[in-house]
């Protein structure tokens, strides 16, 4: 049941273009500029970030033309974005947004996320960070209002200067290194490559992708946390990236070599080994830890048992710890995770929290993940 609608508090006083303070004696704000078209929206959107003491408004523009001009002048972190607007429109302009100078997460809000699904994808696609659906009048709700500021809240954070890059040492060129991996030495051709990936997810699955070549014959296995009406949409954009096909995980599909399996929005991948038929998915919708579905935990732990650590996880931008004990179970069994950088992810909490936890031998941007990733992929067959 719905929460009565939004009542916006007291809005903040502060707002400099200078990394702004929310209110005395606050930390550096979160800064968020507003493009839309409609006056009632902005106007709404602006009270709902104002009542956070944690952000600041730095602008609202009605369309992309006028939020390129101010971002020119006064960066942002996050802006809000909707994709259906006169002009240029949000998705054309999507690219210069991102280039700004304060080089801004961008969450799409817009009612294209309920209706469609391509134009939202593409966005992801092409750099957004996360989407949330516009409500319909009536629909501000205090529900609603949480949810938009928690999505803005972790778009905006960063991890603390210096923690993200003592632990990213990027693997040496031609050969990724594998000296800190846990298990080190124990370097073996995976029998399957298993990607989880969230918030940010989608652009940094498209970077790592494309380094694969056509080739590669190591069934990849994807979990990206989306909706299931946005799967068959999102399916035919992973095998663009790779220009392979790319099927919706079912029970009793097979893993064969080059074949791309992609989590259902309604369920989990979960590997068994069946007999002379080899690798087998099967998909679960069990509660996880995590509360997310799809989760990439049961996909990593299946994997652990069926392929007796002979697999390779990564782990791509995300909010929250999904992965962790999927990944630990496979670092356990021989396995070895990858990890997306802080500096690329849009969120790095499902990538720092396998790194922080010391299960990831590589931390890279995701171009390096897919070379690593194609270099792991040619190592000797282990022998038993």
């Amino acid at each position: 049941m719905n929460r009565p609608a939004f009542s916006p508090r007291p809005a903040s006083a502060a707002n400099s273009a200078a990394r702004p303070f929310a209110h005395s004696g606050a930390g550096a704000a979160i800064r968020v500029m507003v493009v839309d078209d409609s006056l009632t929206v902005r106007t709404i959107f602006k009270r709902m970030v104002e009542s956070d003491p944690a952000l600041v408004i730095v602008g609202t523009a009605s369309s992309a033309e006028g939020a390129l001009q101010q971002l020119a002048q006064t960066p942002a972190d996050v802006v809000l974005l909707d994709l259906e607007m006169p002009g240029i429109g949000g998705l054309s302009a999507l690219p210069q947004i991102l280039a700004t100078p304060g080089h801004p997460q961008v969450l799409v809000v817009s009612s294209l996320t309920m209706d469609g699904a391509e134009h939202t994808l593409a966005a992801l696609q092409m750099g957004a960070a996360d989407t949330l659906a516009k409500p319909r009048p009536g629909g501000f709700t205090e529900d609603y209002r949480a949810a938009l500021l928690g999505k803005i809240r972790a778009l905006g954070s960063r991890p603390a200067e210096g923690a993200a890059e003592a632990l990213a040492a990027p693997p040496p060129r031609p050969e990724p290194s594998f000296a800190r991996a846990p298990l080190a030495g124990r370097r073996r051709r995976p029998e399957v490559v298993a990607i989880g990936a969230s918030t940010g997810g989608i652009h940094a699955l498209g970077l790592l992708l494309r380094q694969l070549p056509r080739g590669f014959e190591v069934p990849l296995l994807v979990t990206q946390h989306l909706p299931a009406s946005f799967i068959p949409v999102f399916a035919r954009q992973v095998e663009s990236a790779c220009g392979r096909p790319a099927d919706i995980a079912m029970d009793g599909m097979v893993l064969t070599p080059g074949r791309i399996v992609i989590a259902p929005g309604h369920g989990h991948i979960v590997v068994k080994r069946a007999g002379s038929l080899g690798l087998v998915v099967e998909v679960s919708s069990a509660p996880q830890p995590s509360g997310c579905l799809p989760s990439v935990d049961p996909m990593l732990s299946s994997l652990a048992e069926a392929c007796e650590g002979r697999a390779l996880g990564v782990i791509l931008s995300g909010m929250g710890r999904d992965g962790a004990i999927g990944a630990k179970a496979l670092v356990e069994a021989g396995g070895a995770i990858f990890a997306q950088d802080a500096d690329t992810s849009a969120v790095w909490g499902m990538p720092g929290a396998v790194a922080r936890a010391g299960l990831a031998s590589i931390i890279a941007p995701p171009e390096r993940l897919g070379e690593a990733v194609l270099a792991q992929a040619s190592a000797p067959v282990a022998r038993p």
